[in-house]
C-alpha cells in the first residue's frame, strides 16, 4: 500500500513540477530570472517557517542538521542557480538533455546515500529513459558552450543528491517539514539576496508575470515537494524518482496549453516511450 502510495504522491509533485518551465516563461517576460531564483526560495522559506511554527514543529536533532543543509543546497539553492547561469548560454531544448539524466542521478545517490539495492534490469531501463530524452531533446536543435554544460551537470549532481537525502530524512521528519526546514535553512542567504535583486519599480510588472511568480513559489518551490518527498520515501527513491521522465512532457504540454506552442507527433511517441520505461523500472525496482 505504501509503494502505491509513493507512487501517486510522486506523480503528484512531478505534475507540479512540470508547471514550473510554463509558469517560469511567464514570470521572465517581466522578472529577471535572477531574482525570480532567489525571491521563489525566499517566498517558499517565509512561508515553510509559518507552517513549521504553526504545527508546532521540534527542531531537528543536531544529527539532521547537515543533512538537511545538504537538501538546501541541492533543491533550494543548487539546483534553481546553476540552471538559471546556465540558461544564459543555452536554449531550454540542451538543457532538458541534462534533465533527462536526473533520475538515474537520483537513482545513484539512492544507492549511495539510501541504501537501496535495485534490480539490474531496472537500470536498464533507467539508462534507456534518460537515453529517450535526452536524444529527443538533441534532435530539437540546441547549442551551448563547455562552460554552460558544466553548470548543467553540477546541477543535476547537486539536486539528485538532494533528492535522495531529502527522501532519506523524509522517513525520519516527515516529507513536508524536510522541505520547510531546508527552506528556513537557506533564507538567511535566499532573503537578502531578493531583496538586493528586486525591480526598481513593480509598476511595470503584468499579473501574468506575478501569476508565474507566484506558482514556482507556492508549488514549485513547496507545495510540488511535499508530495515529492513523501512519494520518494515510500515507494523508493530510485523507482518513483524515473517519473521525472515524464516532467519535460508534461511541461511541454502545459506549455502547449498555456503559450499555444505546437505539441508534434514526435514528442507524443518519445512520450509513450519514456511511460514504458519507466514502467519497466517500477516493475524491477
Amino acid at each position: 500500500m505504501d509503494r502505491t502510495a509513493g507512487w501517486i504522491n510522486g506523480f503528484l509533485g512531478v505534475l507540479i513540477f512540470s508547471g514550473s518551465l510554463p509558469a517560469t516563461r511567464i514570470a521572465i517576460l517581466d522578472i529577471d530570472p535572477m531574482f525570480l531564483t532567489v525571491a521563489r526560495a525566499a517566498i517558499a522559506g517565509v512561508l515553510g517557517a509559518l507552517l513549521l511554527i504553526l504545527f508546532r514543529q521540534r527542531l531537528p536533532e543536531r544529527g539532521d542538521v547537515l543533512p538537511l543543509f545538504v537538501v538546501a543546497l541541492g533543491v533550494v539553492v543548487g539546483f534553481p542557480l546553476l540552471t538559471a547561469l546556465a540558461l544564459r548560454g543555452m536554449t531550454s531544448a540542451h538543457a532538458i538533455v541534462f534533465v533527462g539524466l536526473l533520475p538515474l542521478a537520483t537513482a545513484i545517490f539512492a544507492v549511495l546515500r539510501g541504501g537501496e539495492r535495485p534490480r539490474g534490469l531496472f537500470w536498464l531501463f533507467s539508462i534507456s529513459g534518460s537515453a529517450i530524452v535526452a536524444g529527443y531533446a538533441l534532435g530539437q536543435g540546441s547549442s551551448s558552450s563547455a562552460y554552460g554544460d558544466g553548470l548543467m551537470l553540477a546541477a543535476i549532481l547537486v539536486c539528485g543528491l538532494g533528492y535522495a537525502e531529502g527522501a532519506r530524512l523524509s522517513r525520519k521528519l516527515g516529507g513536508w517539514q524536510v522541505i520547510c526546514w531546508a527552506l528556513v535553512l537557506s533564507l538567511p542567504l535566499m532573503l537578502p539576496l531578493a531583496l538586493a535583486t528586486q525591480p526598481a519599480s513593480w509598476e511595470g510588472i503584468g499579473w501574468r508575470a506575478l501569476a508565474g511568480l507566484a506558482y514556482v513559489s507556492l508549488f514549485s518551490m513547496l507545495i510540488g515537494f511535499v508530495f515529492w518527498y513523501r512519494g520518494l520515501a515510500q515507494g523508493g527513491t530510485a523507482a518513483v524518482g524515473q517519473l521525472q521522465l515524464l516532467q519535460p512532457f508534461f511541461g511541454l504540454a502545459l506549455a502547449a496549453m498555456v503559450a499555444h506552442e505546437t505539441v508534434g507527433w514526435g514528442m507524443v511517441a518519445t512520450a509513450a516511450a519514456v511511460v514504458l520505461c519507466v514502467a519497466g523500472a517500477k516493475r524491477f525496482a
